[in-house]
């Protein structure tokens, strides 16, 4: 064999291998291909099915398709498909293999595995049946928002204003079940604290306000658009009338005589879940729910008591710089009633002061993120039902962007109204803290559905405390009280990790955990006093804010010293934001893989 012969062969042969190849590349292509359409489907299902179940997540995410729905969340056949959901769910996604999967769909199986075990560990407790109304967390409350006509529940046309009417009937059997399922909970020693009752009480009151027009319930006929016509005006007051006094008054004023009366005398008099039947457990659930990590209350209780020591130093220097002669805790009293940190006599000045901060950091804002929301944002004071009990908060806008992001503001008070950590306060509800963080994941087109609308507090909580620590870099924080103010805010969250802990797995009472809010913080009592009940009413949630905010500071503060020059702010915080809400270890895992890849 010549070697003209020897060199066709092995021409042929490396063409036969290289077609071979170029067949299988194709086919694995394909495959692949076939597997990412069956795994995002999986997702689109398990996104819309979701909706299904929780049509209120549906209304506030702008998808109106099922706003005329209200399923009773509390009965026996609602908890056994909402476990069956996320049962076969698991089962689905678990048939995937990683490798068949891209970055993206990787990351969101591993989301998707993490919050059906952690909802179906959810659960196996009785918690939420057995406690479905407190004084600050529950539906209730939330279709109080919706009942105002100025939340996410549109009142643009007829059928919006019918829809309303349907889930209000859903809604009346909710209430009456929850009488139901807490006197179930008596018995089986599930029973709130007197201290909570006392405040649920009033907020029942209110919406059995016999005036019609002065019924909250009534909000959306007083906004009739004029494009309705005389008859549909007079037809849906007419409704809506009947809809308030024939089943809202009734079934408002049945629950609250029974809270007023036979659910007060059995509350507890004691103040963590750990009384409760099988509430050391709970506790230990609600941790990993909220910060979605496996630290331990024992963990928690002295990362806490450091972070007071820590911040407290910090506080010195600012009292020192202000040149106050007492001690700290006198200087927080100094700053809770100084006169001149409360300027403002109308609610209408204190948003507008709101607004000011976002102007004076504008021009900063280009330098520390490459990525800004284009969904729009507004600040909004609380609405006077619930104002006396809440907290500042962020609502996010809507999927499509028709609603913008609202920051909410109680002002039950605008003269007694201190601004001192106002700055701090906004870059974590609004910029860059929530509105940055919702907004840019709900507009993000690579993330399949389900993933733009979960919150895992320990990223939210933990990315907006973030948020706040970028004031300087913002061009705030200038004034020393409000940068006091931030540190306020930042002992505040170090302060919950003490007393959070210290309430359900150490004993602490209520009165406890107030005094010790009182001497190391710089909040009026009556704010302390909401917060503490706060926590007692959601164990567990106010651990994230700390813990998040922690761990995303030892990830930004790990990639400037591996990366060096190669380091740059605007990218690490588009690293953080553009997965979306995520469990604190994936968040881990994705940070330190893009160092590496870096570097």
């Amino acid at each position: 064999m010549n070697i003209k012969q020897i060199a066709t062969i092995l021409l042929t042969v490396v063409l036969f291998t290289a077609c071979k190849n170029e067949t299988k590349e194709k086919e694995d292509s394909k495959t692949n291909s076939n597997v990412s359409e069956d795994f995002n489907t999986l997702l689109d299902n398990y996104y819309e099915d979701g909706l299904k179940l929780n049509p209120l997540s549906a209304t506030f995410s702008g998808d109106t398709r099922y706003n005329d729905s209200f399923p009773n969340i509390l009965s026996d056949e609602y908890i056994s498909e909402l476990k069956n959901y996320y049962t076969n769910y698991k089962e689905e996604v678990s048939k995937f293999n990683d490798e068949d999967l891209n970055e993206t769909e990787k990351m969101s199986k591993d989301v998707l595995l993490w919050e059906c075990n952690s909802n179906l560990e959810t659960l196996t407790f009785k918690n939420g049946i057995y406690f479905p109304i407190d004084q600050m967390w529950s539906v209730n409350l939330v279709m109080g928002q919706l009942a105002s006509g100025g939340s996410a529940q549109p009142f643009s046309t007829v059928k919006d204003y019918t829809n309303w009417l349907k889930r209000v009937d859903g809604f009346v059997v909710w209430l009456n079940t929850a009488k139901v399922k807490m006197k179930e909970g008596m018995a089986a020693g599930y029973v709130l604290p007197k201290s909570l009752i006392v405040k649920i009480i009033p907020q029942l009151k209110a919406m059995t306000e016999p005036d019609l027009k002065k019924n909250l319930f009534y909000s959306p006929i007083k906004n009739l658009p004029d494009t309705f016509s005389e008859i549909q005006q007079q037809e849906l007051s007419k409704a809506y009338s009947k809809m308030i006094s024939e089943k809202i008054i009734p079934a408002y004023q049945n629950l609250h005589d029974f809270m007023a009366e036979e659910y007060l005398n059995a509350g507890r008099s004691t103040t963590g879940i750990a009384d409760t039947p099988n509430g050391e457990a709970y506790y230990r659930h609600q941790i990993k729910k909220y910060t979605t990590t496996e630290m331990t209350a024992d963990e928690i209780h002295q990362l806490g008591l450091s972070e007071v020591a820590r911040i407290a130093s910090e506080m010195e220097k600012v009292k020192q710089q202000i040149g106050f002669k007492g001690d700290l805790k006198a200087f927080f009293n100094f700053v809770r009633t100084n006169k001149e940190l409360m300027p403002y006599k109308e609610p209408q000045q204190i948003i507008d002061h709101f607004y000011a901060i976002y102007d004076t950091m504008k021009p900063k804002l280009e330098l520390l993120f490459d990525k800004k929301p284009k969904t729009a944002f507004e600040v909004k004071q609380t609405e006077k039902f619930r104002e006396n009990s809440a907290s500042a908060e962020y609502n996010p806008g809507s999927l499509d962007g028709s609603r913008a992001g609202r920051f909410y503001v109680p002002i039950p008070n605008a003269s007694a109204y201190n601004i001192y950590s106002d700055e701090s306060l906004f870059l974590h509800e609004a910029i860059p803290g929530h509105h940055y963080q919702i907004s840019l994941t709900q507009e993000n087109d690579e993330l399949p559905m389900f993933r733009k609308t979960l919150f895992y507090s320990g990223y939210g909580e933990g990315w907006a405390l973030y948020s706040e620590s970028l004031g300087k870099e913002l061009g705030l924080y200038t004034d020393p009280y409000q940068y006091f103010g931030m540190l306020g805010a930042e002992m505040h969250r170090a302060v919950r990790l003490v007393v959070d802990t210290g309430m359900h797995a150490k004993g602490w009472t209520r009165e406890e955990a107030i005094q010790y809010c009182l001497e190391n913080e710089a909040e009026p009592e009556a704010g302390i006093i909401s917060e503490i009940e706060r926590y007692m009413a959601n164990p567990g949630q106010a651990l994230a804010y700390k813990i998040g905010q922690l761990k995303i500071l030892e990830l930004r503060h790990k990639a400037e010293k591996e990366l060096g020059d190669k380091f740059q702010i605007g990218e690490f915080h588009n690293q953080v934001l553009e997965t979306g809400c995520i469990p604190l270890q994936l968040l881990d895992n994705k940070i330190n893989a893009w160092i590496a890849q870096t570097q």
